[in-house]
């Protein structure tokens, strides 16, 4: 028997009985039918990943144009629902599998953590603690002003009255950095795979182990939606590239602490963009003017900073 139809609103999100989650349509009156396929990306800008063992619920025909993205969800076939969707209300708590946190051990501690030094503009804010190694502490070209917190050293280099000298501390978080990284882009079974054709501005995430085989660029605003144990990690195998004055945005509870950027190349923050979450990057990270961030910015090489915000998320 044919499974009864829903009609949806718009703009409207809801839960069925069955434990299924109904994304809105971008015009009103659509119909729904319970029981078809679970929605991957929607060539629009969402991307919603279905519950478990319930019905899930998608549009009633394939859309006549084709997708304007590249992504591809697993296990579960795609199919396309509407732009609209203002809502991700319920994402986790709804029963989707949650995704592991990376564990950053001793570098969770760390705002910036950087293998060959920190260049900065004056005047920076820096609210966390900040380290160079194996590199000189007179690398880390900040000024106890700037720093919120403890800058480590190896030696005896690096800014008078707020460096501290502690090799084994830095050895340790550094080492903790790696592990990270390597757990980050080691996760297997990725819930979307070159969403975008790695642009993901203007699209709305729910939480999930989201991987691109090239670069990611953010040309607009992002959104990333869900409660505040929901986790994003992000594979990337090229380059990360934030354009000037976008920000990627939180709702409904989610936590930048629980988000992380895993970038194999260089990593940019355009003027006055604004990120959430940690950034773990296999060689640089450059913040342009003005640029901040909600999270840590550790870098395997060099960290370049030009008067921005860097606030760590414990």
């Amino acid at each position: 028997m044919r499974p009864a139809r829903v009609i949806v609103a718009v703009a409207s999100v809801a839960v069925l009985a069955a434990g299924a989650m109904l994304v809105s349509a971008e015009s009103g009156g659509r119909s729904f039918f319970a029981g078809e396929s679970p929605v991957a990306d929607n060539g629009h800008g969402i991307a919603v990943r279905p519950l478990p063992g319930s019905t899930t619920v998608g549009p009633t025909a394939e859309p006549t144009a084709s997708p304007t993205t590249s992504a591809v969800r697993k296990p579960a076939k795609a199919r396309v629902a509407s732009r609209s969707a203002v809502s991700l209300l319920g994402v986790s708590q709804a029963g989707f599998p949650s995704v592991a946190p990376v564990n950053l051990g001793t570098a969770g501690a760390f705002a910036i953590l950087t293998g060959s030094g920190v260049t900065d503009v004056y005047a920076s804010t820096i609210r966390g603690d900040v380290g160079a190694s194996p590199i000189t502490g007179d690398a880390v070209g900040l000024t106890c002003p700037e720093v919120t917190g403890t800058i480590y050293s190896v030696n005896a280099g690096g800014p008078l009255a707020c460096r501290v000298t502690n090799a084994p501390v830095l050895t340790a978080a550094v080492r903790d950095e790696e592990n990270a990284y390597t757990n980050a882009a080691g996760r297997t079974s990725p819930d979307f795979v070159n969403l975008g054709a790695g642009q993901i501005g203007g699209r709305t995430l729910a939480p999930g182990l989201y991987k691109w085989t090239s670069g990611v660029s953010i040309s607009t605003d992002v959104t990333l939606a869900g409660g505040p144990n929901d986790v994003w990690i992000f594979q990337i195998a090229g380059t990360l590239t934030q354009a000037s004055a976008t920000r990627v945005r939180l709702t409904g509870g989610a936590q930048a602490r629980n988000i992380f950027w895993q970038s194999a190349g260089a990593v940019a923050l355009g003027t006055s963009a604004h990120s959430e979450g940690t950034i773990l990057a296999k060689t640089s990270i450059a913040l342009n003017t003005g640029a901040s961030t909600n999270g840590r910015l550790l870098a395997q090489t060099a960290v370049t900073l030009q008067q921005n915000r860097v606030t760590n998320v414990p």
